[in-house]
């Protein structure tokens, strides 16, 4: 049976799909697990039709937009795209993570303050083409990533 997520490329799986139509995916999430990366770092495509205005509970208001987002970090988003109906939206969101994994989503340029140990690993994750090649990458990381303690907020090491 074929659903609107099968062609999803590798790495990023459906996390949630909900009745009203909106849906999480999310990258690699087996690695964002705050031991090889940090979890708050788990790329996330949302699909929603929710007001994008920042105000409490306007997420929550309906709208006739669907609209596609990428964030890397909670404060980190990346490209918004925005479509007429759920399906094209879908279609946006499969895209939008195939652009992703293909190296073609500038997410080191959505950073305000540059990361770059942790880019420079996301760049190895993102360019691995097997679990093997992730593995490697990760197991090769040393402390000073600062990506396995409470420098999230940036590369203080460097």
């Amino acid at each position: 049976m074929s659903t609107a997520y099968d062609e999803l490329p590798d790495g990023w799986q459906v996390w949630a799909d909900e009745s009203d139509g909106r849906s999480v995916l999310t990258y690699r999430p087996d690695v964002f697990n705050t031991k090889d990366f940090p979890a708050p770092c788990l790329p996330t495509i949302y699909v929603t039709n929710g007001s994008r205005k920042r105000r409490p509970g306007a997420s929550q208001i309906e709208t006739d937009t669907w609209h596609v987002s990428l964030f890397l970090e909670p404060e980190v988003e990346g490209p918004v795209e925005r479509y007429d109906s759920r399906s094209d939206a879908v279609a946006g969101a499969v895209g939008l993570a195939a652009r992703f994994v293909a190296g073609d989503v500038d997410y080191r340029g959505l950073y305000q303050v540059p990361r770059e140990a942790y880019l420079d690993r996301l760049d190895d994750l993102v360019g691995g083409d097997t679990a093997d090649a992730v593995a490697d990458s990760v197991g090769a990381a040393d402390d000073s990533v600062g990506v396995n303690d409470d420098s999230i907020e940036g590369d203080e090491a460097e």
